[in-house]
């Protein structure tokens, strides 16, 4: 059975979901230096299709967030999954940041 573990890989910008040593699932970001401190924007989180239905994206997001805030970081929603789950998780609340021009402007086309 395999044993799947959120790990940080923040040289490439990422978090992933590790099914021994097989990348199945990413939350992209991209640091940005705010008036107030670093605000990290995920703007992109994917989950392999075969992994699907098995909550493995909200074991990404939380551990992703999780470690963002223990960083000291502002959370910037882009992504509509981690929008939607911050939403939920009110918890992440007073660590959000809002979209703005700037935060878009950084990040990769297409």
């Amino acid at each position: 059975m395999s044993q799947i573990q959120p790990r940080a890989l923040p040289e490439q910008q990422r978090y992933v979901l590790d099914d021994n040593g097989k990348h199945i699932g990413r939350a992209h970001y991209r640091d940005y230096q705010g008036q107030d401190g670093v605000e990290r924007i995920f703007f992109h989180t994917v989950v392999d299709e075969e992994y699907g239905g098995q909550g493995l994206a909200g074991k990404l997001a939380a551990f992703a967030l999780d470690d963002t805030v223990s960083a000291g970081l502002g959370i910037v929603p882009v992504c509509p999954y981690i929008k939607a789950f911050v939403a939920k998780h009110k918890e992440y609340g007073p660590d959000l940041v809002a979209v703005a021009p700037h935060h878009i402007q950084i990040l990769p086309k297409g």
